[in-house]
């Protein structure tokens, strides 16, 4: 009987959960790439603004780290027709870019003579 039911909690949980994505998909404010979830709630703000709710939604500023998570991040930029920080810094090294946490960054998508700060990386 305990089995059944956490099943049908379950199934439930699952049913919201596709039909809160649905309404998100509709207002083209989430997308996935490789069982990522990416979303944004498509308002301008500062970097550390962006970073703070991040980790207030439970998530983190987006670092892409293949050409799926990339197409992902490219989604939101399109839509919304405006720019997207991502999760990645300069090092000490100058020219060198690395993620938040300080690992060297494994894929890297820059347009020629990029990244150069200006906003067109």
């Amino acid at each position: 009987v305990v089995d059944d039911e956490m099943g049908d909690i379950k199934r439930q949980l699952e049913h919201r959960i596709s039909r809160l994505e649905g309404v998100l998909r509709l207002q083209k404010t989430i997308t996935e790439s490789e069982g990522k979830i990416f979303v944004t709630n498509g308002k301008k703000a500062d970097f550390n603004t962006t970073l703070q709710k991040c980790k207030e939604a439970g998530g983190s500023i987006a670092a892409p780290r293949n050409p799926g998570e990339n197409d992902a991040i490219q989604y939101f930029v399109k839509t919304f027709n405006t720019y997207a920080y991502l999760g990645v810094k300069e090092s000490l090294i100058p020219g060198k870019f690395q993620f938040l946490d300080g690992t060297e960054l494994s894929y890297t998508n820059w347009h020629l003579n990029e990244p150069s700060g200006k906003g067109e990386e």
